[in-house]
């Protein structure tokens, strides 16, 4: 029997790889998981429930529930500044990784290229090679602070790049992407007719005050593709809803996607997600709160070890520099957890260019944190 030749060049992501070593140890301090270890809010849980009993469990329009919809475009002009925002141009999907999945699928194929940051999220280059098309990186330096570089991505553009792709707050890096270097990014674009697809599923987590959305940059929706999630603000991993906000060209050519891939998300948990942008949002306000206390436990704890500590600016990771000549990512995060007994994800997992870094989440409890922050200053020290 014959598999598609592309499967040669499906790999897999170096997080869920890590998980799947420890899966089965309950010895261990898990903080390679990129989801918050705080519960689902209460009446987020509830809005689901009722939906339920009120027999809201049959299938809702592809597009996501017109209500939600429309909350959904009210949050991206309140918060997120788009000017054109409607319910119109936004799709609901199964995650935020699948709004990236259908909007690859769209705006690329096999003679199509897309400039992926290095290091950025391991699904990124999965899904250009699942639609097809070549995924091209663009080094992020620790010596231009972590952020794209134009005059780097200049040299990279060539007739088959279709698109650019920025994550801001960064997943590993923690990054935020400034607003002049982020309008220098969209004039980029512009100059050369690139998509500008936005990942923006950590908009919300933010320390440092300076987050901005890509979209908030055009009068109406055009030429920044932009894609957002429940999944980390607001505690819902499993639930599985995202969104994107996208042109009016685009909405037609993603929908003939989704229909055929997920047909529409599940009922219930889009009820559940509008609870949650309209409900009470203390419980997000008391996760950000412990997401800053928890960078500057690991900040702090490991000041003077053999990891430095890259201070982010929003997301739930902090990114450590491996100060020990000739020591693998690899090797090290799998030292960490064989004989330390704390899981943490070598930075090779999101690109060539986190060679000689980890990514630890601090979406967890002060309490397992401490303790994993103790493992981890075990490390050649015994």
């Amino acid at each position: 029997m014959r598999l598609a030749s592309s499967r040669y060049k499906r790999d897999r992501s170096g997080v869920r790889e890590m998980m799947e070593r420890s899966w089965a140890r309950d010895d261990v301090v898990h903080l390679e998981i990129g989801e918050s270890g705080l519960k689902t809010a209460a009446h987020i849980l509830k809005a689901a429930a009722d939906a339920s009993e009120r027999g809201e469990n049959g299938y809702s329009p592809t597009p996501g529930l017109p209500q939600l919809r429309a909350a959904l475009a009210e949050k991206l002009v309140q918060v997120n500044k788009h000017a054109g925002a409607s319910a119109d141009n936004v799709l609901v999907t199964n995650g935020g990784g699948n709004a990236l999945f259908v909007i690859f699928g769209t705006i690329l194929d096999a003679q199509s290229s897309i400039l992926l940051p290095d290091p950025g999220w391991s699904s990124f280059p999965l899904i250009a090679r699942a639609v097809g098309a070549t995924p091209e990186y663009y080094a992020i330096r620790e010596s231009a602070g972590f952020l794209p570089d134009p005059d780097e991505l200049r040299k990279l553009i060539n007739d088959n790049t279709r698109a650019l792709v920025v994550n801001s707050p960064s997943n590993p890096l923690g990054r935020t992407i400034p607003e002049s270097l982020a309008r220098e990014l969209y004039q980029l674009c512009v100059e050369y007719d690139l998509w500008l697809v936005s990942d923006e599923c950590y908009d919300q987590i933010d320390f440092t005050g300076e987050y901005i959305s890509f979209g908030s940059l055009e009068e109406k929706p055009e030429r920044v593709l932009s894609v957002f999630s429940f999944s980390k603000v607001y505690a819902m991993t499993g639930w599985r809803v995202g969104y994107c906000h996208l042109p009016p060209e685009m909405i037609d050519p993603v929908l003939s996607l989704l229909e055929p891939s997920i047909l529409c998300v599940n009922t219930p948990a889009q009820y559940a997600a509008l609870a949650a942008l309209e409900g009470s949002q203390e419980d997000f306000r008391r996760a950000l709160e412990c997401y800053k206390a928890n960078r500057e436990l690991v900040i702090e704890g490991l000041r003077g070890s053999c990891f430095e500590t890259l201070k982010p600016d929003g997301g739930f990771y902090i990114w450590l520099k491996i100060n020990i000549d000739g020591a693998s990512s690899e090797d090290v995060a799998i030292e960490l957890l064989e004989k330390h007994s704390v899981v943490v994800t070598p930075g090779t997992a999101f690109g060539p260019g986190g060679e000689g870094y980890l990514r630890i989440s601090i979406a967890t409890t002060a309490e397992l944190l401490s303790e994993g922050v103790k493992r981890l200053l075990c490390y050649r020290n015994n």
